[in-house]
């Protein structure tokens, strides 16, 4: 017997329907894969490095990352990087390489076709 176990997080559980909402109205995949990532259990999140993005991103790019991003690495480019949650170590290194952090919300405002935006993983 398999039990079913529903997100408690009221700020995830509105962001999974507001991605599904989104990639609905403006027909952009991109939404759907971040909603059903984020709809597995939190120990599948990604946690990705300031150093992978550094190797993968190019500059002015526009990163998301569902999950968290931790400090540990050098960034030297300027990127976005929007993510469920950032470390005060990564955050304090995306601002100083002139990079912007923000959250999955505000990417999404921003950017409703999701044009333009690479998922790391």
């Amino acid at each position: 017997m398999t039990r079913i176990v529903e997100k408690t997080n009221p700020r995830l559980t509105s962001l999974i329907s507001l991605l599904k909402n989104k990639s609905r109205e403006n027909e952009a995949k991109i939404w759907r894969e971040i909603a059903s990532r984020l709809e597995t259990p939190n120990r599948n999140y990604a946690e990705v490095n300031l150093s992978k993005i550094n190797r993968y991103a190019q500059n002015g790019e526009t990163i998301i990352v569902p999950g968290k991003v931790l400090g540990s690495g050098v960034l030297e480019q300027s990127v976005k990087v929007a993510a469920l949650n950032f470390s005060a170590s990564a955050t304090s290194k995306i601002r100083d390489a002139k990079g912007q952090c923000m959250t999955i919300e505000q990417l999404l405002a921003d950017n409703p076709k999701g044009s333009g935006v690479r998922i790391l993983r």
